[in-house]
């Protein structure tokens, strides 16, 4: 089969499961693979992703001109475009709307902690780009500062992002994201997580060496932070706390230097805040303050 053919009917399936995945609703989401040196292949605009046919697949030039195709290509093309340009390594890019993850874009939370072995080794951490404006320059902008450093981003507001050197990589980093985005709700919700401990960060950095896991970025030392705002970050913020001979910790106890650390519960609060609620006290007070105003 033909490369060109083989991406489109690939584009066509990883669109299918991303809408019977409930990553995408309507016409969400965009999906776009380098065809070669000149030339991407992308979704077409207004379309369904979970009802497209090969023959709707548009080409582009690596400015965003349309070469082929009867439709018109993504509206979110320039996002792709940084994509391709700071990172000539990756051949795929995946934008969609997985429900969990996006609760976590939109209230400001980045899945930046060292939770889980396997997310720690294939993607490192997962910021929060700052919001643009959807099929602007400003979104394209916003993804430009971390994905030299990063294969998943958050999109403040708006979604998440994957790339990879190939289509199928890029989707199941979509994926792990979700998945990774929802065993971080539940835990919160029972009460916080155990974070892996800055020792075991270091030991997992070292086994993607050994399993040939390419990783865009180190992780950043403890004491230095990803990059002032406005900068292109060059290292993987991860929350990780040091505890010496510990694999795993409290998060109860992250934190250091007098500063208040976030509230494990739900993001929000710091232990000097005066008021810390869990999840189901949250709920109950809201299911109150609905009831009296009806």
């Amino acid at each position: 089969m033909p490369i060109e053919e083989r991406h489109r009917a690939d584009i066509v399936e990883i669109g299918r499961r991303l809408h019977d995945r409930g990553f995408i609703a309507s016409n969400d989401g965009n999906i776009s693979v380098r065809l070669d040196a000149d030339r991407l292949l992308t979704t077409p605009t207004g379309v369904s992703k979970g009802f497209m046919t090969p023959d709707m697949m548009v080409t582009t030039d690596l400015t965003g001109r349309k070469l082929t195709g009867d439709r018109e290509p993504s509206s979110e093309i320039l996002m792709h475009l940084a994509v391709y340009e700071h990172r000539p390594e990756i051949k795929a890019v995946v934008h969609a709307h997985p429900p969990t993850a996006t609760g976590f874009a939109v209230a400001g939370i980045p899945l930046d902690r060292a939770v889980l072995a396997e997310v720690v080794t294939t993607l490192g951490s997962i910021p929060i780009a700052d919001y643009g404006t959807p099929s602007t320059s400003e979104l394209a902008d916003a993804v430009r500062q971390y994905i030299r450093a990063h294969d998943g981003l958050l999109l403040a507001n708006h979604g998440a992002l994957t790339v990879a050197h190939e289509l199928f990589a890029a989707y199941y980093k979509m994926e792990t994201v979700e998945h990774f985005a929802r065993i971080s709700l539940v835990a919160r919700q029972l009460g916080g997580e155990r974070l892996l401990s800055r020792e075991e960060v270091n030991r997992l950095q070292d086994l993607r060496g050994r399993y040939g896991i390419a990783a865009p970025a180190p992780f950043c030392p403890p004491d230095r932070p990803e990059g002032k705002e406005g900068e292109d970050v060059s290292c993987q913020a991860l929350e990780a706390p040091w505890q010496p001979g510990a694999r795993l910790v409290e998060a109860q106890t992250v934190g250091s230097g007098g500063a208040a650390p976030r509230d494990v519960r739900l993001g929000l609060l710091g232990p000097d805040d005066g008021i810390r609620l869990t999840y189901r006290e949250l709920t109950a007070l809201i299911a109150d303050a609905v009831k009296q105003l009806r």
